[in-house]
């Protein structure tokens, strides 16, 4: 085989990419033990496309299969939420509800929350900046008070907790028993956000998503499990248009 194709095709397992809509898109390709078929996603900001195989699966099955769906994939790309940034008289999600913002540049600079409005001031050029400083405060605050709880019903120590920027993933758990947790969250339902840390705290006492954890999950989390994953996978993409 000529040395051209063999570097391409080392290339294409190492980086694999899938053509939608005249650009590449990453393929992150996932293992999984108790995965019976290949099952492709799209990340909530669009960033790659996902494919789950069997533990047996190989790669360029995965290539091929997402290959075979770039329709759909383009589908789902055209799909996302525009990006719609903070600015004064529009608005800002936060608990599930949308906050008007009342901005008023003699106003004081630091954020307040008014009832169903946010009252700023100070420059309109840095408002966004300024509104997500205070909307990860407040996640940071809420999310404390979540973990903290969750551990107490599940009789663990609360471990050390840190907001996460990632665009991929709503939560995790490390080794060491630090859970993240994603600062978006705070714009989603209480019920949503609970959950995703609830799930962290499962993942304290068994680290992998098998029978035992899922028992934990529902003995801790004490809210509808089935409809806070049921809003993150219709809605969890909405969460990324203010902020990106």
């Amino acid at each position: 085989m000529d040395h051209t194709v063999i570097d391409w095709l080392k290339r294409e397992r190492q980086n694999p990419t899938v053509e939608v809509n005249g650009k590449d898109l990453p393929i992150a390709i996932k293992r999984h033990a108790t995965a019976k078929r290949a099952v492709l996603r799209i990340a909530p900001d669009g960033s790659e496309a996902r494919v789950t195989l069997p533990r047996w699966g190989r790669t360029a099955d995965a290539l091929a299969f997402a290959k075979s769906r770039v329709d759909w994939l383009a589908r789902q790309i055209d799909a996302l939420p525009k990006a719609d940034p903070p600015a004064p008289g529009g608005a800002l999600h936060y608990c599930g509800q949308l906050l008007a913002i009342d901005w008023q540049a003699e106003a004081p600079r630091k954020p307040q929350l008014c009832g169903s409005a946010i009252s700023i001031g100070g420059p309109a050029d840095n408002l966004a900046s300024r509104l997500q400083r205070w909307l990860e405060r407040e996640a940071m605050r809420m999310m404390e008070q979540d973990l903290a709880h969750y551990c107490a019903i599940a009789g663990v120590s609360t471990p050390k907790l840190r907001l996460s920027r990632a665009n991929r993933r709503w939560g995790s758990c490390s080794t060491s028993g630090t859970v993240r947790i994603n600062w978006r969250l705070v714009q989603a339902p209480e019920n949503v956000r609970r959950s995703v840390v609830a799930h962290e705290v499962a993942h304290l006492l068994h680290f992998d998503h098998g029978p035992e954890f899922h028992a934990a999950l529902d003995q801790i989390f004490d809210g509808d499990l089935a409809a806070a994953n049921a809003w993150l996978k219709r809605d969890g993409r909405s969460l990324y248009a203010a902020f990106g």
